[in-house]
């Protein structure tokens, strides 16, 4: 009897380290500004699947160079025939991060094809929420494809993010050359001014449609209290211990994802 149960405990032991192992690393970020491929399916701007929920998930193997970190679910981001929107940006570009989990991190890496354009040591430093970047894309022009690589410190993983650039799109032109003053015939006789015209009398102001109110309100879809696996999107109000929260980023909410430690998800309202 007492070896069937030491062979149990043992057998529970091992599964129990299995599953441990097997869990992911409760660390998630990616690129809100300029706003990355993922960014804009958050925000709605282009249908591309499950990452509208997950845009802090793209996270895989360290040394790809692709936009959805090798995970089949977010295939969309790798598609360069979509209609992805694009920034307009100068030579001088600050890339911010969102952190909704910080972790220890090595590097952070930018990337125009395979040519690493960008590199910042953090020497296994935790970052804080936010974390900005100035990259210099002098030698670059026309449209381009940014790849943000946030590699871990002590995990084998990476967080990936796509964004599409047009550089120097605001550039200027050659102004147009003012057309020359006609120079005076005292022989030819002035022109016969037009006749004034009387303007149409205005419509009264009882009819005169009144402009439509913009709404200032938020979207409060789901309601009520935060709950542990909700689905939120960006305006979505809830309330967490007593407090009222709007979500700025839309995410599947996980259990150390609560409003108060995640700022970079949530805004207090009172």
């Amino acid at each position: 009897m007492r070896r069937t149960l030491t062979l149990a405990a043992v057998s529970s032991f091992a599964f129990g380290a299995t599953v441990f192992a097997a869990s992911p690393a409760m660390a998630h970020g990616y690129v809100s500004a300029p706003p990355s491929r993922q960014a804009f399916c958050a925000q709605g701007k282009i249908a591309c699947g499950n990452v509208k929920y997950e845009p802090q998930s793209v996270e895989g193997p360290k040394g790809q160079r692709n936009c959805n970190a090798g995970i089949a679910a977010f295939a969309e981001l790798n598609d360069d025939s979509k209609a992805w929107p694009t920034t307009a940006v100068g030579t001088s570009v600050n890339f911010s991060w969102v952190l909704t989990a910080r972790h220890a991190t090595s590097t952070w890496e930018y990337y125009i094809g395979n040519k690493l354009i960008a590199s910042f040591n953090d020497n296994g430093r935790q970052p804080g929420a936010t974390v900005t970047h100035n990259v210099n894309l002098a030698g670059y022009s026309g449209k381009q494809k940014v790849l943000a690589v946030w590699n871990i410190a002590d995990t084998a993983n990476a967080f990936y993010s796509c964004i599409d650039l047009q550089v120097g799109g605001s550039g200027g032109g050659t102004a147009p050359t003012p057309a020359p003053t006609p120079t005076k015939n005292p022989t030819t006789p002035a022109p016969t001014p037009a006749p004034t015209r009387t303007p149409a009398p205005l419509p009264s102001p009882t009819s005169v449609p009144k402009p439509t109110a913009v709404p200032t309100t938020f979207p409060t879809t789901p309601a009520g209290t935060w709950r542990l696996g909700g689905k939120y999107t960006i305006g979505n109000v809830v309330t967490y211990q007593g407090v009222k929260y709007r979500c700025l980023q839309s995410h599947t909410a996980y259990g150390d994802w609560a409003p108060p430690k995640v700022p970079a998800l949530w805004k207090r309202l009172g």
